[in-house]
C-alpha cells in the first residue's frame, strides 16, 4: 500500500507540473442513464488543474479524522461553526473537520455477500476492524447512512458515524396498509399523491417512537449526527395537489384548506393560488414536519447535530425554493442533500443553499457507475462513465467544486459495495449496478481508490488553496 501511494503521488506531482502549463483537465464520457444511445464528454477537474497547487504534508489527524490545528472552544460532541467566510464541523475536541464518508458501510447485503465475507474476513468483527482501516487508508473518516452503526459501536477503533431514523419512513409504510397496502396514486418515493403526511396526528405517535431509540446514542462522541428521513417528496405545489386529491375530512386538506381561507378568502379555489401562495405554504407543511422531529429527536438526544431530511437533487424543486432552505435553517445543523443527475454541483445553487438558511449542507448520496464492472447498471440514480478511472476523475472534479463553495462540509459517496445482481430481495434501484469502492467478492477498484486518495489526503491544503486565492 505505501508503494502505491508513492506511485500515486510521483504520478499526481508529475501531473501538477504539467497544470502549469494548462494542462490537468481530463475528459470523461458519460451518459445519464443506460437507455442513452450516444456518449457526452465532460471536462473533469482534477488536483492536477489547480494552478500552483503544491501537494504536501497535512496537519496530523486525531482519533476523529480531524486535523490537529486551530483548535476552537471543546463541547464534547461535533457541531458546525462558520469561521471568518467558511464553514467547519468542529470535533468533540475542538478540532476542525471535513466528513469525507463512505455510505452503507456494512459487512454485506445479500445471502451471497454474507458468504463471501466470512470466507475472506472470518466474522462481521474482522471484516469492521480490516475494512475500516483500509477507509482511513484510502483518506475516508466517516461513515454515512444505513451503516452496521453496531459494529462501529463495539470496535476498538469507532469510525465517525452517522444515523438514519426513518420517522416519516416508518408512519407511511403503516399508512400504506390502510389502502390495502398499495395507493392509487403515488409518487416515485411511494407517498400518497406526493404529498409527506405531516398534518396527520397519527404521525405524531410514529415520530416519538422512530426517535425514543436514539437515546443509546446521546453520549457518544463518534456520532456525527442524525437524519430523520430519506428524500421526501417536498413539492412546491403541496397546496394545489392537497386540495385537489385529498378528502375533505383527511387533516392534509383541512390543514391546506383552513390556510387558503385565512390568505385569500373563503371563497379562494385552486385557479386563485398564486406561485407566491405555493411558495408560502410550502413554509408552513415544511416547518410542520419540522417542529415535529426536532422536538422528538431532542427529548431523547440533546447533544448530537440534526442532519435534516435529506433532500433530493433528482426530482422536484425543493433545493431552489428559498422558504424551505429558511425553514431548514431554524431546525437544522447542516443540511443533507442526495445529488444526482448533475456532472457537477452548481455555485450559484451551493451559495444560495447558504444565503437562505444561514447553515453549511452535506452530500449525503452521489456515484457514478463504470461500464468496466461487468454490471449491467440499469438501476440508480448515478450517471454512466467508462472506467474506473473515470469514476476517480468524477470524484475529484466533484470534490473540487464542494470544497471551493466554501459552505461544504462533506460528502458520502454512495456506496461500499455494489449490487449484488441476484439479490432479489432489495428494492428495484439496487439491483446491478456499479455504486461501491468495492465489488460483491469485496476486490477494490484500485483506480478509482488511486484517485479518491490523491484528493482524500490533501483536503485541508485544498481549502488552504482555494481560501487564499479569495484574498488575492
Amino acid at each position: 500500500m505505501k508503494t502505491l501511494f508513492l506511485v500515486c503521488f510521483l504520478m499526481a506531482s508529475f501531473s501538477i507540473c504539467f497544470a502549469q502549463k494548462g494542462i490537468g483537465l481530463q475528459q470523461v464520457d458519460t451518459k445519464k442513464s443506460k437507455n442513452d444511445t450516444t456518449w457526452v464528454s465532460y471536462s473533469a477537474k482534477t488536483l492536477a488543474s489547480l494552478k500552483h497547487f503544491k501537494m504536501q504534508k497535512e496537519p496530523p489527524l486525531n482519533s476523529y479524522g480531524s486535523w490537529e490545528v486551530n483548535q476552537e472552544k471543546s463541547t464534547g460532541f461535533f457541531r458546525a461553526q462558520k469561521i471568518k467566510d467558511r464553514w467547519w464541523i468542529i470535533d468533540p475536541d475542538g478540532y476542525p473537520y471535513i466528513n469525507k464518508g463512505v455510505a452503507v458501510f456494512r459487512p454485506f447485503s445479500s445471502d451471497y455477500q454474507e458468504k463471501e465475507m466470512l470466507k475472506k474476513y472470518g466474522s462481521e468483527e474482522h471484516w469492521y476492524q480490516k475494512e475500516s482501516d483500509f477507509l482511513r487508508s484510502e483518506g475516508f473518516n466517516g461513515l454515512g447512512a444505513w451503516s452496521d452503526v453496531d459494529l462501529v459501536r463495539d470496535s476498538k477503533k469507532p469510525m465517525v458515524y452517522t444515523v438514519i431514523v426513518n420517522a416519516m419512513g416508518s408512519y407511511n409504510a403503516a399508512n400504506i396498509k390502510r389502502f390495502g397496502g398499495k395507493y392509487k396514486t403515488a409518487g416515485w418515493q411511494g407517498y400518497r399523491f406526493d404529498l409527506v403526511m405531516v398534518f396527520d396526528p397519527e404521525f405524531d405517535a410514529y415520530c416519538d417512537a422512530a426517535f425514543k431509540d436514539v437515546a443509546k446514542y446521546k453520549d457518544d462522541k463518534y456520532l456525527l449526527g442524525y437524519y430523520s428521513d430519506n428524500e421526501l417528496p417536498w413539492k412546491t405545489d403541496a397546496l394545489d395537489i392537497s386540495l385537489k386529491n385529498l378528502a375533505k375530512d383527511e387533516p392534509g386538506y383541512i390543514a391546506a384548506k383552513k390556510w387558503l381561507d385565512e390568505r385569500k378568502g373563503k371563497d379562494a379555489g385552486l385557479n386563485d393560488i398564486t406561485e407566491e401562495d405555493r411558495l408560502a405554504f410550502s413554509g408552513l407543511y415544511f416547518e410542520t414536519y419540522m417542529k415535529k422531529v426536532t422536538t422528538a429527536l431532542k427529548k431523547y438526544d440533546p447533544n448530537h447535530m440534526y442532519l435534516g431530511c435529506r433532500f433530493n437533487q433528482q426530482e422536484g424543486n425543493e433545493l431552489t425554493n428559498p422558504t424551505l432552505f429558511k425553514v431548514a435553517g431554524k431546525y437544522m445543523d447542516i443540511i443533507s442533500i442526495n445529488h444526482y443527475r448533475k456532472w457537477e454541483p452548481d455555485a450559484t445553487q451551493m451559495s444560495n443553499w447558504e444565503k437562505w438558511s444561514g447553515k453549511p449542507f452535506l452530500i449525503t448520496e452521489w456515484y457514478t457507475k463504470g461500464e468496466d464492472s461487468g454490471l449491467k447498471n440499469n438501476t440508480g440514480a448515478g450517471w454512466i462513465v467508462k472506467t474506473q478511472q473515470d469514476r476517480g476523475y468524477f470524484y475529484q472534479n466533484f470534490v473540487l467544486d464542494l470544497l471551493k463553495s466554501k459552505n461544504c462540509v462533506g460528502w458520502h459517496w454512495f456506496t461500499y459495495q455494489d449490487n449484488d445482481p441476484n439479490n432479489l430481495k432489495t428494492d428495484s434501484s439496487n439491483l446491478d449496478s456499479n455504486k461501491g469502492i468495492v465489488d460483491t467478492d469485496f476486490n477494490r477498484y484500485d483506480p478509482l481508490l488511486n484517485q479518491m486518495k490523491i484528493l482524500n489526503d490533501q483536503v485541508y491544503n485544498v481549502i488552504q488553496y482555494y481560501d487564499s486565492s479569495a484574498k488575492k
